[in-house]
């Protein structure tokens, strides 16, 4: 089987690990990929926003399957595409990927359908001032929600009035996100642990996987600013046997129900991100794609064939039987660039790969690096995702920073706490 891999990160180059592992793929392709990704897979230089140059790459190659990693593809209508060229995709078509690619939508479905979500209003460009009124009637903390994609930035927490304001102002009048903030949620702030729940869905039918937790700000103790993920864990210890239950049923169920109810069969991964609150879990927001960092710390956990279950899904059936998993632990470390994340150097040559990918159990994927001349050179924010499974949270934490340990190049920073809180609680 011929797999054809869209996207350039730390989840993509697992994705491509995990497939290259099924005895059932004979090619694996990818556009753009990474340095890791090349060492697996036959890469070729086109964007992932690049559709039309993407279903060119597929009328070259003819997969049997494309996998979508990142969203913005998916919510421009990718795999829509592909369908419509005769590719099997495994991934959302654009009407479901709205559930990320719209605040506004994804509230909606999960009002209709009686999903547990924190209480929220919208209002649209046009409505600056109603909004700014409305902040008296809340209380702090302020949660603003952009209701486009991003790029991770979109969902805003003010701790008093006159910042939310600004926010507001920031938004609307001033334009800082563009299109995507023509309209915002105004949301209860919500408290609690979060936890990220992932299923691999087809229809009205999924698989739930174990859940994982991702670490957002830069430094250690989560201070600093947000990123896209420097870390994740999995399983969350304090998730029990009957959380996931619930989660199954008023959560994922309830909401692919409802979509089925809107005439949207939805073939992928339906990611939540949820708060465990006093009340029960709540969502805070859907993806419509493997997480990142999440990604590189379950997938390592699966046993099962993960190329067998995503064909499937992309052909409109699914797998009789559970997903397989180990009865271990794993630990993801991001290792970033100078300056991350406000900005992000590239060019630095990165030593000891090659010695942090023997260490027992451990993974090093790459997610912002380029090859060159026989070299590794960092080429974005987020340059490396360390990877370990131990038999528990101990030895997963041991065996990925010890890895880390041998990883160098000039300016890497990386957090020290990851999966921290796990030891002992498991």
């Amino acid at each position: 089987m011929k797999v054809f891999i869209v996207g350039s990160g730390g989840r993509e180059h697992v994705l491509a690990q995990k497939i290259s592992e099924s005895n059932q793929v004979s090619e694996i392709f990818c556009a753009p990929g990474n340095a890791g990704i090349a060492e697996i897979s036959t890469c070729f230089d086109v964007g992932a926003n690049d559709l039309t140059s993407l279903l060119g790459v597929a009328r070259k190659i003819k997969p049997d399957l494309a996998v979508i990693g990142p969203e913005a593809p998916l919510v421009s209508g990718i795999s829509d595409l592909f369908r419509e060229n005769g590719f099997p995709v495994f991934g959302p078509d654009r009407r479901a990927a709205m559930l990320e690619g719209s605040k506004v939508f994804s509230k909606e479905i999960m009002q209709k359908y009686n999903v547990p979500t924190a209480g929220s209003f919208k209002f649209s460009r046009q409505q600056e001032r109603e909004a700014m009124d409305f902040l008296q009637r809340m209380k702090p903390p302020y949660v603003i929600k952009v209701d486009g994609l991003a790029v991770g930035k979109g969902v805003i927490i003010c701790q008093d009035i006159a910042s939310a304001r600004s926010e507001i102002k920031d938004i609307f009048s001033n334009d800082r996100f563009g299109n995507a903030g023509d309209s915002i949620l105004l949301e209860e702030y919500l408290s609690g642990q979060e936890v990220s729940i992932l299923a691999i869905a087809s229809g009205r039918n999924f698989l739930i996987l174990p859940p994982s937790q991702d670490h957002k700000r830069i430094f250690d103790g989560d201070k600093g600013p947000n990123t896209g993920g420097m870390g994740a864990y999995a399983p969350v210890p304090f998730v029990s046997t009957d959380l996931m239950a619930k989660v199954a049923d008023e959560i994922i169920a309830r909401t692919l129900e409802g979509l089925m109810a809107e005439g949207i069969n939805y073939q992928g991964v339906l990611y939540a991100g949820l708060m465990l609150t006093d009340d029960g879990p709540e969502v805070l927001e859907f993806n419509v794609r493997f997480g990142d960092p999440e990604a590189q710390a379950l997938l390592p956990l699966i046993d099962s064939d993960i190329l067998e279950v995503m064909y499937m899904v992309a052909n409109n059936e699914f797998p009789s039987t559970c997903l397989e998993v180990k009865n271990d632990s794993c630990v993801c470390v991001v290792i970033a660039s100078r300056g991350y994340p406000e900005t992000s150097r590239r060019g630095d040559e990165i030593f000891g790969l090659n010695e942090a990918s023997k260490v027992p159990g451990a993974y090093v994927f790459h997610a912002g690096t380029l090859a060159r001349n026989g070299a590794v050179y960092t080429n974005g924010g987020r340059v490396l995702g360390v990877s370990a499974v131990g038999r528990d949270f101990s030895e997963a934490r041991s065996r990925s920073y010890e890895a880390v340990g041998k990883i160098r190049f000039d300016g890497m920073q990386y957090r020290s706490d990851i999966g921290k809180a796990a030891v002992g609680v498991r």
